[in-house]
């Protein structure tokens, strides 16, 4: 049997932190219905599909941090968290299914983006829930250091409440300083 790994990403519209990324191989036992873009689950349900997936499936995940964000811009690093994600399966799949329309670069790895892909592509769907639930993970905890920014609720994107407390208390080490708005306030 073929090996089919999907791959998303999350995190690339967030003012805040790292861009992460998943790599999912499904087991065939699967409940394939099930899996979903995690953008249309509840924090709850992606939680309890995050534990489910990862009972069910070879996973592995990718990051790339602020400062690499900063360096390359967002959409090269997403596609080098997606590539650590997908280097650090310990399976080699023999097709890597991408979600969006750009592809890491792999060299001897056969890759194909799917537009969409989250929405149709059980194993991305599944990729697009555990890097969702792992970044938001980080960003709670990091909340709690910086809890007057809202993270906890908003995941550092650029929400009322995020803009007004960058306003009054100004940017921290965690801020990509290269988006707006906050690259006008640098």
């Amino acid at each position: 049997m073929k090996i089919i790994a999907g791959v998303d990403e999350v995190g690339r519209g967030s003012l805040i932190g790292p861009v992460y990324a998943a790599a999912v191989i499904l087991n065939k036992s699967i409940n394939k219905r099930l899996l979903k873009d995690s953008k249309s689950l509840t924090k709850n349900k992606r939680e309890e599909l995050d534990k489910y997936i990862k009972e069910n499936s070879i996973w592995a995940i990718g990051q790339a941090s602020t400062k690499e964000i900063e360096k390359l811009n967002i959409l090269h690093a997403s596609l080098l968290a997606m590539k650590r994600a997908i280097l650090k399966l310990n399976k080699r799949p023999f097709l890597v299914l991408i979600d969006g329309n750009k592809l890491p670069d792999l060299k001897n790895y056969r890759l194909k983006y799917v537009i969409k892909g989250d929405q149709k592509i059980p194993s991305i769907s599944a990729a697009s829930i555990i890097a969702k639930v792992c970044r938001d993970k980080f960003i709670t905890k990091l909340s709690k250091q910086f809890n007057n920014y809202g993270w906890d609720t908003n995941s550092g994107y650029g929400t009322k409440e995020h803009l007004r407390a960058i306003k009054k208390l100004g940017i921290t080490k965690h801020h990509r300083k290269t988006f707006s708005p906050i690259s006008g306030l640098v």
